[in-house]
């Protein structure tokens, strides 16, 4: 099995608006490329080398700064939950800001099931084409996330502002 097989593809195509500009529409290119790779193929590699490099603001408190911080938290993540995936549901551009609304699981047999994992917003800020900047929007559904979020939410990865 592949690996777009195995994890949800986020098919950019389903999600482009008519009313985005060229730049905008790049923006939401460059955002769904990186979740892609990142959180539903755990392609770290890929991520490190296409996205590292500049400088990246996180403002998950729980997640330290720069794309390498983030790949370390997903990749932990990961080797707890390695069929941790998001599906991808809405997404919205306004200029250098790109909005996922998405649906978050850890196993994949819970995928499409809206009673299991957690509802995330993820806003990006892009710079010229580059992810600067990283803000994060959760809500556990079912008990198991709720629990789940209790116990890996307390840890401080950066000092920066929630907002």
């Amino acid at each position: 099995m592949s690996q777009l097989q195995k994890y949800p593809k986020i098919d950019v195509n389903n999600h482009l608006q008519e009313n985005w500009t060229k730049q905008e529409t790049e923006n939401v290119k460059v955002v769904v490329d990186f979740f892609q790779h990142l959180m539903n193929e755990h392609d770290f590699d890929y991520t490190l080398k296409t996205y590292g490099g500049t400088s990246y603001t996180q403002h998950n408190r729980a997640i330290p700064n720069e794309i390498s911080g983030l790949i370390g938290y997903v990749q932990t993540l990961t080797k707890r939950f390695p069929e941790y995936s998001f599906d991808v549901k809405r997404i919205y551009a306004d200029g250098d800001y790109v909005l996922l609304h998405s649906h978050t699981t850890m196993k994949a047999k819970h995928r499409g099931n809206e009673k299991k994992g957690f509802i995330i917003t993820d806003t990006f800020r892009l710079k010229g084409g580059k992810l600067v900047e990283h803000w994060d929007a959760i809500q556990p559904i079912d008990t198991f996330s709720r629990l789940l979020f209790l116990v890996t939410g307390g840890n401080i990865g950066n000092d920066n502002p929630t907002f």
